[in-house]
């Protein structure tokens, strides 16, 4: 069972000013202070390590594994397999920021992950998240929910500030070539590179085409995130225009039809005006 003051944390908004949402319509992230407290990170940073050891079953060592695979231990949809990490990911209280920040009038869940980057594990190479999904316009945004305070050393995420603006490398599948390219393209250009610790309780907001990557975990802990995508309530699936939007849609929103609000049973609703 979830306290009741814990679950009353979940659903208490959080206001935004309106100069953080336009700080966030201008640079496509943002980084918000005590969205929670830290019992309530506590709490959730446990339920979600007990279901990730039951869930995770990669067994290469580190050493072994590709960039993508050294970068993080990617686990998906545990709203589905654990009703304590389901009280988190259907929370009002982050709903509604995201609501509010992609301003519609409500907000969805595509699919849930969490992302554990093991000490020792390499960088996340520059990638744009909404590349792979087979979304019709941009009106997404991913909740970045560290468990611990996340310190430069433990390769928190970094933002090009703005970098939504660029077409350039949004057809790249996240990876090395991905690192190098989006790396050189980003060198030549004003856009700021955001490179900042989190505290304990902070969570970060960003847009699916904002360029984002994450450096390497160079302590011994293990750097543990939760995150919760979004999109528009009334988001409709577009004609898929890779391989990896075909797998999406089969896997994330199945059954939703081209042209069609993606109103499926694991597209929830979470919160609407």
């Amino acid at each position: 069972m979830i306290p009741s003051h814990i679950r009353a944390a979940l659903e208490k908004p959080y206001s935004l000013s309106d100069e953080q949402i336009q700080f966030y319509q201008q640079n496509r992230y943002i980084k918000l202070k005590q969205v929670f407290d830290a019992e309530t990170i506590a709490f959730f940073n446990d339920a979600i390590s007990k279901r990730i050891a039951v869930m995770n079953h990669e067994t290469t060592p580190l050493e072994e594994r590709n960039t993508y695979g050294k970068a993080f231990l990617q686990l998906f949809n545990l709203w589905r397999e654990d009703e304590t990490v389901k009280e988190l990911v259907f929370s009002k209280r982050l709903a509604k920021i995201a609501s509010d920040l992609m301003q519609t009038d409500g907000a969805r869940i595509y699919h849930d992950q969490a992302l554990f980057k093991e000490g020792g594990g390499g960088i996340t190479p520059w990638h744009a998240d909404q590349y792979y999904w087979p979304l019709e316009t941009d009106k997404t945004v991913t909740a970045w929910i560290p468990l611990q305070a996340t310190p430069l050393e433990m390769g928190p995420l970094e933002f090009s500030a703005g970098s939504h603006q660029i077409v350039e490398g949004r057809d790249l599948e996240i990876g090395d070539e991905s690192e190098v390219i989006i790396q050189q393209k980003l060198r030549v250009t004003d856009f700021k590179h955001v490179i900042e610790a989190f505290d304990l309780g902070e969570v970060s907001f960003h847009s699916g085409w904002v360029f984002h990557r994450a450096g390497a975990n160079t302590t011994d802990q293990m750097r543990k995130v939760m995150t919760v995508i979004y999109m528009d309530k009334d988001m409709v699936l577009k004609n898929p225009d890779n391989k990896n939007q075909i797998n999406d849609w089969n896997t994330w929103c199945p059954g939703a039809k081209i042209g069609e609000v993606i109103n499926t049973p694991i597209n929830p609703v979470t919160y609407q005006n």
